[in-house]
């Protein structure tokens, strides 16, 4: 009798512990969410890559290619797997960084603005910046990376501590130079001036042209080989740009500056984006897409020797098939996740010709 109470209850204990586990997959389950998903639960996941910078367009509550790489990039650049799947590891990250932009936010009534913060203040601190010539993009309220550089060059300037954080000695120094007497008023325009000649066409990728050259902006391409220039649209793209020639026109242009095939040559270049101005570095093979497909659709073949995916292709009449690559200073492959040399050395030369000929 006393065996088959003891079998009886391990038995029990077993089938409490595998409806325990059971239960707790389901639950692990229903927290991953992945590409192809929709609902709510994906709207707030894109609402907060969207507030932080992962993800430029509107949470649509589906879950596409879009969001996976929004993912993928936020999980690369906090040691994550990179598998696109939110799961509760990118959900810990997502809420650590969302915390910590909260905490930074609330720090600002201690008077010192640096990167991370965003708000009014912020907002006013770069309309100074830009006025004074330190900084070249229209503010955003958050005080990120070109934010930062005006900054420490305005403290370099004006002999002051280059630490890049807007604290009392910078914000004295700024209120100086945008308020103060005609003499105050020309050492501005000589400080401008500096700064204007010293332009930094090195712009990093991540939190810099990325932000520049974003996602539906137009702009500019000067190829250096040859003087000639076209106009392209940034499309896709997270670790670089994948951009798209505007019209059959650009494309012919570009076409000729490869010498009449594409190629995967690196070639440095200027990008203007609105008078912004950062060196570059194009390959000229368009790939993965097909123009006369629709844009995002699943299809068999795409350009550039890529098989079966999604149709990278959303300027539609440009005798071009798919994106290009474009690469800035830090900006990382899409396949292998790491900074290629060739690109890099290509973005440098750009920089060196465009400092040497005041572009």
């Amino acid at each position: 009798m006393l065996k088959k109470s003891v079998l009886f209850v391990v038995v029990l204990s077993v089938l409490i512990f595998s409806f325990s586990v059971s239960t707790l997959s389901a639950s692990a389950q229903s927290s991953l969410l992945r590409e192809g998903m929709t609902g709510n639960n994906v709207s707030e996941l894109q609402r907060d890559l969207n507030t932080l910078g992962y993800l430029n367009v509107n949470p649509t509550g589906y879950y596409g290619s879009l969001t996976k790489a929004a993912v993928v990039r936020l999980q690369s650049e906090h040691g994550a797997e990179q598998d696109g799947i939110a799961g509760p590891i990118t959900f810990s990250i997502i809420n650590r960084l969302l915390n910590e932009q909260t905490s930074a936010t609330r720090s600002s009534s201690n008077d010192l603005l640096r990167e991370g913060m965003r708000g009014s203040s912020v907002t006013a601190l770069q309309q100074d910046l830009k006025s004074l010539g330190y900084l070249h993009v229209n503010p955003t309220g958050y005080f990120g990376t070109l934010t930062k550089s005006a900054v420490i060059g305005l403290q370099a300037d004006n002999g002051i501590a280059q630490d890049g954080i807007a604290g009392p000695d910078t914000m004295s120094v700024i209120n100086r130079l945008s308020q103060g007497t005609s003499a105050d008023a020309s050492t501005a325009s000589q400080t401008a001036t500096r700064s204007t000649t010293r332009t930094n066409y090195l712009v990093s990728w991540f939190g810099g042209a990325e932000n520049i050259l974003k996602i539906g902006s137009t702009a500019e391409v000067y190829d250096i080989g040859t003087g000639r220039t076209f106009n392209i649209k940034r499309t896709y793209g997270y670790n670089h740009a994948d951009v798209e020639t505007l019209t059959a026109e650009d494309t012919r242009i570009m076409l000729e500056i490869y010498g009449g095939s594409w190629s995967w040559a690196r070639r440095p270049i200027i990008v203007n984006v609105n008078g912004r101005k950062m060196a570059a570095s194009m390959a000229g093979m368009p790939h993965a897409g097909v123009d006369d497909l629709p844009a995002n659709a699943y299809v068999q073949s795409r350009s550039g020797g890529f098989g079966p995916g999604y149709n990278l292709d959303a300027v539609k009449g440009n005798d071009m098939d798919g994106v290009f690559d474009i690469h800035f200073l830090n900006s990382r492959t899409h396949g292998t996740n790491r900074v290629d040399t060739n690109h890099q050395d290509a973005v440098r030369t750009a920089a060196k010709w465009a400092e040497k000929n005041n572009f």
